[in-house]
């Protein structure tokens, strides 16, 4: 396989599987969809797909400066966590209050691209999970310092978490359409998950395993799928 093409799928497998984890992001493109339409949802996904590609570049090129930036990823955190507590709130809120029926934060009159590029500029999580798995790809000599290599990683990347966004998108797209007439009940099952993600989000800062943590033990979080990136440079060997 050549040297591009193996970089380009290496970023859209990591990146299609980092996506499909519940997380604030993927669960408010569902809900998105849900209450207003595949479009919507989609405009969304891509305006953090943006944020996404610029950290990613920020990642490759600035490691050093990224490494240095715990107390900004730690203030990020709480930021985020702000935001998910808003996103409970709101879908409670709605379903215990059939007539308002729609989350007040996902929609809102903002943009939807603006909406997800915001959304995603303030989430700290994508940052530690790219910085690790950039290093381990320089490590292995699957990504080298230039700009070939750096661009078709980051458009295998795109690629990769424009699937697993579609993946809720069009999901959130076949729930709604099967319990339409249960609105309420939506709205108390997508205001669970945000309430789970918030509480895990307040454990893991709780027991020093957020952001700030993961940027100092970034390559322990890449292992899971190492093996299979060894296996691939293994049967291009062979």
């Amino acid at each position: 396989m050549p040297k591009l093409l193996r970089i380009f799928f290496t970023g859209m497998f990591i990146s299609f599987l980092g996506s499909l984890p519940l997380g604030t992001l993927n669960v408010a493109a569902m809900q998105i969809a849900i209450s207003e339409g595949v479009r919507p949802a989609f405009l969304f996904s891509l305006g953090s797909l943006v944020t996404e590609v610029i950290y990613v570049r920020l990642s490759l090129i600035a490691m050093d400066w990224v490494r240095k930036q715990q107390k900004l990823f730690r203030m990020l955190e709480w930021v985020t966590l702000a935001i998910v507590v808003v996103l409970v709130i709101s879908s409670f809120y709605a379903a215990l209050h059939p007539s308002v029926s729609k989350n007040i934060i996902l929609s809102s009159t903002l943009n939807k691209f603006l909406l997800g590029l915001l959304m995603s500029a303030v989430s700290p999580v994508q940052i530690p999970f790219w910085f690790g798995w950039s290093t381990v790809l320089f490590t292995k000599g699957v990504l080298l310092p230039k700009n070939s290599h750096y661009n078709t990683y980051i458009g295998g990347i795109a690629l990769g978490t424009l699937f697993g966004n579609f993946v809720f998108v069009f999901g959130g797209k076949l729930i709604g359409e099967k319990i339409s007439g249960n609105q309420s009940v939506l709205n108390w099952i997508i205001g669970g998950i945000f309430a789970l993600t918030a509480f895990i989000q307040v454990y893991k800062m709780s027991r020093k395993k957020g952001a700030e943590h993961r940027l100092e033990n970034s390559e322990e979080h890449t292992k899971p799928f190492e093996e299979t990136i060894d296996e691939i440079q293994g049967r291009e060997k062979g």
